[in-house]
């Protein structure tokens, strides 16, 4: 008599042993607020000033031909990138997509470098061959700026990698946008990072409108802090108007992935006031929106309360602040416009990497 084939444990509905990595469902606490001393805080609104006056720079530089193809403004969203890369070491790595600018002062590159970059000059921070949406800097490490939807996750996973490899205590911020969050590598990096416990950060940077259309019309989940549940990565979702808000977060989502426990997913909710690009005329919204969201919730307007009212600032205080501000961002532009842009046999220059 021929003898029954063997039956897998599936099919003969025997369970396989359960892996106690896998079978851990301990969560994150709810962040709290972080609480800034008065000399925090002040930095957090002159950091998030300085962006804001950056980009609106970058913008009428754009608008002059000064810059070329692409341009995504960060503002509205300065609240974001100041509160959670404010909690990093210098031995932690960012990455994120094409609206980088702001990340990339917060690394602290140069607004003379960044300008440059910009405007397609030898000096910029990539020599000029990067420009708005690929700039890059491993001395700073920052790594990119990215144009391809969500292709900076991925890289932010190898990132983690090699931060767990070398044993070097590092941490990587991957952001990415509502947009990208319904890229399939995306969800390929979440797995591989849940599974080898990687330190990495995800950031969703939720802007509500991708490039034109809202999160609720494209993303069957638009709770997208959930995200990550199938692959057992917790989530929490943010106000990323709220830069307080956002440095508790960081500080809770860095607690856990420096203790071994693998991923976190922060949803940040934010918003743009500009276009998605310069080229976005924003016609899928209404400037009453914007302006409610501007007159609510502006990040920058709501530190600058919290210092006249908790720690005493006078308006000439900010006054200070605005001025000095306004000084160094023009003098980038200024530098941006006369540097020479870069020879032809740059064209030939850092094509690769030789490792010997």
């Amino acid at each position: 008599m021929a003898k029954a084939p063997a039956r897998s444990p599936a099919i003969a509905g025997d369970t396989p042993p359960a892996d106690p990595m896998k079978t851990n469902r301990e969560r994150p606490s709810d962040p709290r607020p972080y609480e800034a001393s008065k000399e925090e805080l002040l930095k957090f609104y002159e950091d998030m000033l300085l962006i804001r006056r950056f980009e609106e720079k970058a913008g009428q530089l754009y608008g002059l031909g000064l810059i070329g193809g692409f341009c995504h403004l960060y503002i509205g969203q300065e609240a974001v990138a100041v509160g959670l890369q404010s909690a990093l070491t210098e031995a932690d790595s960012v990455i994120t997509g094409y609206r980088d600018h702001g990340h990339m002062l917060l690394c602290g590159i140069p607004p003379t470098d960044v300008m440059a970059e910009l405007t397609g000059r030898q000096a910029g921070i990539s020599k000029g061959k990067g420009g708005s949406m690929h700039m890059f800097s491993v001395e700073h490490k920052f790594y990119g700026g990215h144009g391809i939807v969500g292709a900076q996750v991925s890289l932010g996973a190898g990132l983690a990698f090699k931060h767990k490899y070398s044993e070097d205590g590092g941490v990587c911020l991957a952001y990415f946008g509502d947009g990208a969050a319904n890229q399939g590598q995306v969800y390929e990096a979440f797995n591989m990072a849940e599974l080898w416990k990687l330190p990495i950060i995800f950031v969703i940077e939720n802007n509500q409108y991708a490039m034109g259309t809202s999160v609720n019309r494209a993303s069957s989940e638009d709770q997208l802090y959930k995200r990550g549940e199938s692959f057992r990565i917790p989530g929490l979702q943010i106000d990323g108007m709220d830069v307080l808000a956002a440095r508790g977060a960081a500080e809770e989502a860095l607690a856990w992935v420096r203790a071994g426990k693998g991923p976190i997913i922060l949803e940040m909710k934010t918003y743009r006031y500009r276009g998605h690009s310069m080229s976005d005329p924003a016609k899928y919204r209404s400037r009453d929106e914007v302006q409610a969201v501007r007159d609510k919730s502006d990040p920058i307007e709501a530190v600058k309360r919290t210092l006249s009212e908790t720690h005493g600032a006078k308006e000439e205080d900010f006054k200070a602040i605005e001025q000095r501000i306004r000084k160094q961002v023009n003098e980038a532009a200024d530098f941006a416009e006369s540097t020479p842009e870069p020879e032809p046999a740059e064209l030939y220059t850092d094509v690769l990497v030789e490792k010997y």
